[in-house]
């Protein structure tokens, strides 16, 4: 068994300080381009899903609970295309947007998912949507490769 990792958000808190300035101004123009609290952690679960990151699956599944996303919305997450009729269109766009950045997968498929998600969200919307999805995936490696570990806790509720 390995020992314990570098926590590198204390180690270089200069680089964790940017990244968060990074995620308080892509959480402003996410606001600015009209969408809403519970979008924005919609795609912060499926991209915490994708890259397997427990610490911050936690920290974004209270954080949607209390912007309005249902606790159903949250179990079929994983399989959101099976359940379409709970995200509307905007959120279907920003889900595909968020498994496009996440995965990067080859360029027809990238083509085709771009496309989808740009005939429902703007310019704006969409170049914030793969801000969010960057940023979250720097945080989701932050937490990985420093061991963050969830521990276990009472969620206060909505």
């Amino acid at each position: 068994m390995s020992g314990p990792r570098v926590f590198i958000d204390k180690a270089t808190p200069s680089a964790y300080g940017a990244l968060t300035a990074v995620s308080t101004a892509v959480a402003q123009a996410w606001a600015d381009a009209g969408l809403t609290p519970a979008q924005i952690e919609l795609l912060n679960m499926r991209c915490s899903q994708i890259n397997g990151c427990g610490f911050c699956l936690s920290l974004h599944a209270e954080r949607a609970l209390h912007a309005g996303v249902t606790q159903q919305q949250l179990a079929v997450l994983p399989a959101w295309r099976e359940a379409r009729e709970l995200f509307d269109d905007v959120t279907t766009a920003l889900l595909e947007t968020a498994e496009l950045v996440t995965e990067l997968q080859g360029e027809d498929t990238a083509d085709l998912a771009y496309d989808r998600a740009g005939d429902v969200l703007t310019e704006e919307q969409m170049s914030v949507a793969i801000w969010a999805a960057i940023t979250i995936g720097a945080f989701n490696r932050v937490s990985i490769l420093s061991r963050h570990h969830v521990r276990a806790r009472v969620w206060r509720l909505p």
